[in-house]
């Protein structure tokens, strides 16, 4: 079988690469926040940007961005509890939750996720007139892309609160859990993404097989399902468990539903920021050695 010469050139430039110093490595690992951090204003700017041209030349605009997750949710609620008779789910405190209530719980930061992990990912490659500028900082380009997405999952928070609301289930102090664990998906997707937009300007079928991992994700993470009532087994409610997803998901469901802090789960907590700072470095390393190569193949 033919390796194609994109591939090989990233796997030489690993190689390569892979002798310099300890010292060059922390240094490419600390270079980068410092990069975000000194160009936060632009990055803001084209992020907004990039929101607005995605839907530019059609007559409804940025609604399309809206109007999909909503028929996406409303589609399963119809399904799973008129179609199906999941009916209403019970809580860990003993509630009876309505199911529309539940699924949104789970679905608005799916929404979010698999968005920004899509879009960061392709990120150079949608820009690449751009990373064929040798002054412009490239690194910028991922959390331009997050960023985008996160005005969308902002307003659908917005609508799952108007939505518990209507159901007499007012915000309180535990719905501002919701902005920790936001916060824990918005690291833990530019951590992913910091990799993967790197590997798919030398491996363009990763685009495609990230979908398919998001498909599966969806109905692994669980959230179409309960997971306590239906995983009964330790080892492979642990298997489950390593999904960082699990812990966002799950999060939003305590915040909303359960009513529970994130820090009365401090091993989950602990696992989750130890993925994201193995990702985070991982990333940033991948990232800066190929960087100075991504022009040649683009």
């Amino acid at each position: 079988m033919r390796i194609p010469a994109a591939w090989l050139t990233g796997i030489i430039i690993i190689i390569k690469d892979s002798k310099n110093e300890n010292g060059e490595n922390m240094g490419r690992i600390l270079s980068l926040p410092k990069e975000l951090w000194d160009n936060r204003a632009l990055i803001f700017k084209l992020a907004k940007n990039d929101f607005k041209t995605k839907y530019a030349g059609s007559y409804l605009g940025i609604i399309w961005a809206f109007i999909q997750p909503i028929v996406t949710i409303v589609m399963y609620w119809l399904v799973f509890e008129k179609g199906l008779k999941a009916g209403a789910q019970i809580s860990k405190n003993g509630i009876s939750v309505p199911f529309v209530l539940w699924l949104s719980a789970g679905l608005v930061p799916w929404f979010f996720f698999s968005e920004a992990l899509g879009s960061g990912t392709n990120a150079l490659l949608e820009y690449s007139y751009l990373v064929k500028k040798v002054v412009f900082k490239i690194s910028i380009l991922p959390i331009i892309k997050i960023l985008s997405a996160l005005f969308v999952h902002v307003f659908f928070v917005a609508f799952v609160l108007i939505l518990f609301a209507c159901y007499g289930r007012l915000p309180d102090l535990y719905v501002l859990q919701v902005v920790y664990y936001s916060f824990c998906m918005f690291i833990l997707v530019l951590a992913l993404c910091y990799t993967t937009c790197s590997v798919v300007v030398f491996f363009r079928d990763l685009s495609q097989i990230i979908n398919i991992v998001l498909q599966i994700g969806m109905w692994a993470t669980p959230i179409m399902w309960p997971f306590a009532s239906t995983v009964k087994n330790e080892s492979l409610q642990f298997f489950f468990k390593l999904n960082p997803m699990f812990y966002v998901v799950n999060g939003y469901r305590d915040a909303l539903i359960d009513k529970r802090w994130f820090f009365e789960m401090p091993g989950l907590t602990l696992y989750f920021w130890l993925v994201v700072v193995f990702f985070f470095l991982l990333g940033t390393v991948i990232f800066k050695r190929l960087k100075v190569h991504f022009a040649d193949v683009l």
